[in-house]
């Protein structure tokens, strides 16, 4: 089956399959969060990112192998909603944005950092601090190195644009610039971005508006 990343609440997950990575992409919960299962092909070693809501659902897509981390993007309550559960049915350690740690409400065992790499049995995300949709927020890139990129955005970038800043010029400044320095003027247009919310995109097909967005202010 070929991947789309186009996923529904209470359907099933879309799987990307990479040479050295499976991301078993899913949606979950009121406000239609991603939630991104990376399963290292090497050694079975699993990851979570965003354990966002529907703790059920994600322990069944989990499985019997479990997960050695949970990395929550960013401090906001809908990507964090299940986290206490998983955590509590498998014993993962927990990973999040040093600046956003203290918003979320379940201890954050690993601070991190712009430029920190985090791995996954054999593989490994090297992580992006981008400022303005809140102050702590991460992105993680995974350089694939039998092909381009894949970027895991949070709720930094999606389709169209980037995240709600909340009518904050400055914010909207700064995560605008974060966004174009550590994504668009470092990664391929071949990118693949999976972001908080919604469909996928690829940095391609995004980066001839950011001149549009900067204009509109949004």
């Amino acid at each position: 089956m070929t991947y789309t990343g186009e996923v529904k609440v209470g359907g099933p997950a879309d799987v990307h399959e990479l040479a050295d990575l499976m991301i078993s992409k899913v949606a979950v919960g009121p406000m239609n969060n991603n939630a991104y299962l990376l399963r290292c092909r090497a050694t079975d070693a699993q990851l979570l990112i965003d354990a966002a809501a529907e703790a059920d659902t994600l322990l069944s897509l989990i499985g019997d192998d479990g997960i050695e981390s949970v990395i929550t993007t960013h401090r906001h309550g809908d990507h964090w909603g299940a986290l206490a559960e998983v955590v509590e049915a498998t014993g993962a350690h927990t990973y999040a944005g040093a600046l956003d740690a203290e918003g979320i409400p379940v201890a954050t065992e690993v601070l991190v950092a712009d430029g920190d790499t985090v791995t996954v049995g054999r593989v490994s995300l090297t992580a992006r601090h981008l400022v303005g949709h809140t102050p702590g927020s991460i992105a993680l890139v995974y350089d694939d190195p039998h092909g381009h990129a894949h970027v895991f955005t949070g709720d930094c970038l999606f389709p169209g644009g980037v995240g709600n800043t909340h009518d904050d010029p400055k914010a909207f400044t700064n995560l605008l610039d974060d966004v174009e320095h550590k994504l668009f003027e470092q990664l391929s247009d071949e990118t693949w971005v999976y972001p908080g919310h919604g469909n996928d995109t690829t940095l391609g097909a995004e980066r001839p508006h950011l001149a549009e967005w900067r204009a509109r202010g949004w």
